[in-house]
């Protein structure tokens, strides 16, 4: 099957055109006109996986290997080293980001992983209604990303409407409506600025909240008849 098919289908299931104007979503590297016979998914590109993957595939990821404008293609560095070893092997990539957040992951995470039902969206935020103890429910938290702990900022004893965005969403803080934000990559200056506004925070981990990525695709491109690999995508970080 050509790019060109597999991409049209993915921006049916997940429109590119929803990213946001900072996002690189779309086809990343490779060929529209090329044919495939083999997908593999990941939430990101690592040289491990290029290493397993076979040569004229196409790789569809979570987060984009090019983000920002390229000046150079120094091929000791990343993400050149990676984008080389790609082209070597005709490995194509697609990227599906702040699309795919919208449209699928973050309500994957509120139903599938935390087990409650979504009561409202405001496009990237995903509430959900609990009215729990705060304890209680950061433990409970925790345990579904299968964090060592919650790094939490607590502002109230009990929780009862929780604002959900995976990934890094603390550029949100200030238009959150709900006493608890549940987010990854959450900073120093992030957790001052929730505990100024009285506003509960836990970090989920970015990584954490979006492995999911891979899973929720591989259902819908059962549907394409291509065979598709789930990469064991791997935490950059290490807990001690």
């Amino acid at each position: 099957m050509k790019i060109s098919e597999i991409y049209k289908f993915l921006d049916n299931l997940s429109p590119f055109e929803l990213q946001e104007s900072w996002d690189n979503s779309g086809l990343l590297l490779g060929d529209f006109n090329q044919d495939v016979q083999k997908i593999y998914l990941s939430i990101d590109v690592d040289e491990a996986l290029i290493d397993s993957m076979d040569e004229n595939t196409l790789l569809i990821t979570h987060h984009p290997i090019i983000f920002g404008g390229l000046k150079q293609l120094e091929f000791s560095k990343y993400p050149a080293n990676l984008i080389q070893k790609m082209i070597q092997k005709n490995i194509s990539n697609i990227s599906m980001h702040t699309n795919f957040d919208q449209t699928h992951l973050n309500e994957y995470v509120a139903t599938e992983v935390l087990g409650y039902q979504i009561s409202h969206k405001d496009g990237f935020v995903a509430y959900l209604d609990v009215d729990e103890d705060f304890d209680t429910f950061a433990t409970k938290v925790a345990s579904a990303f299968s964090l060592p702990h919650a790094k939490c900022v607590k502002s109230s004893q009990r929780v009862n409407r929780v604002a959900l965005v995976t990934g890094s969403g603390c550029s949100l803080i200030k238009s959150i409506d709900a006493d608890c934000f549940l987010t990854g990559d959450v900073k120093y200056h992030d957790a001052m600025e929730a505990k100024s506004i009285n506003l509960s925070l836990i970090d989920i981990g970015h990584f954490e909240s979006e492995h999911f990525f891979a899973e929720i695709l591989l259902k819908h491109l059962k549907n394409l008849g291509l065979e598709a690999i789930i990469s064991s995508s791997k935490n950059p970080f290490t807990y001690i």
